[in-house]
């Protein structure tokens, strides 16, 4: 047992945490965003029942892929067109594409939604049950988790190093997906934001999984888009949308001027 608290474990249980709040950045919106469609009064309670549910099959989830990561890498059909299309599917690309394409429909709904003039009342009539919410929050949480879970085994092979950090993480996702969902309550100007963002998660997804199955449509082999330029792409719609909210400040401030002039 004496062995299991080495300085390399704990140091190693650090870099795993940091791992799981790094990748876990779009998870956290996901659940966010997916929780708004719960009564008001049971949002709090959808969130961390989710977030608890997942953290138990994470670990299932961890456990049942160390003993068993060759079945969901070997390949089970491929779609192979000539010059058109070449793939060789697996278990683990099957999952990551179909999170993205439920990720990219679920972000299109809500744009187009908002986009639509409903009232307030017809919104509301619109809300989802708290089980099918959780659920949903629950089966995309275990799709995001295969980076983190696969880039923990590659640092350790020690189970409870790896099981403590998705523990840790998932309780750090409680604390901030209650704060997140307060600042776009908040702050509905930046939803629109959070959803292209969504957006672009999901063509990450897209994107690992075309990689995991060996994708090559019309002799281009489909690469994954990388954690650098995911954020890189974060980082130039917030800046897009900061810099466009300012400008719109600025026009309707001028605007007034003119008017009482």
């Amino acid at each position: 047992m004496e062995d299991l608290f080495t300085l390399n474990n704990l140091v190693t249980l650090g870099l795993l945490t940091l791992l799981q709040a790094v990748l876990g950045f779009d998870n956290l919106l996901y659940i966010s965003l997916e929780a708004r469609r719960a009564p008001k009064d049971r949002q709090d309670f959808v969130r961390k029942a989710g977030i608890g549910i997942a953290v138990f099959f994470r670990i299932a989830l961890l456990f049942m892929l160390v003993s068993v990561i060759q079945y969901f890498q070997e390949p089970i059909f491929g779609i192979n067109i000539k010059e058109i299309i070449h793939s060789s599917f697996n278990i683990h690309s099957l999952i990551v594409l179909l999170g993205g394409v439920f990720i990219i429909y679920t972000a299109t709904k809500e744009i187009w939604h908002m986009m639509s003039l409903e009232d307030q009342q017809e919104e509301e009539s619109e809300k989802s049950s708290v089980g099918t919410i959780i659920a949903l929050i629950v089966i995309m949480n275990l799709v995001f988790s295969f980076d983190s879970i696969l880039s923990a085994m590659a640092l350790t092979d020690v189970f409870w190093v790896m099981a403590t950090a998705i523990v840790i993480g998932g309780v750090l996702m409680m604390w901030l997906a209650g704060r997140v969902s307060a600042f776009l309550q908040k702050n509905r100007m930046y939803e629109v934001l959070g959803l292209f963002i969504l957006f672009v998660v999901g063509i990450m997804l897209l994107s690992e999984g075309g990689h995991l199955a060996h994708l090559t449509l019309f002799g281009n082999p489909i690469t994954p888009m990388s954690k650098t330029t995911f954020y890189f792409i974060i980082a130039v719609l917030v800046l897009t949308d900061i810099v466009q909210t300012r400008y719109q400040k600025k026009l309707l401030k001028k605007k007034g001027k003119n008017k009482l002039v």
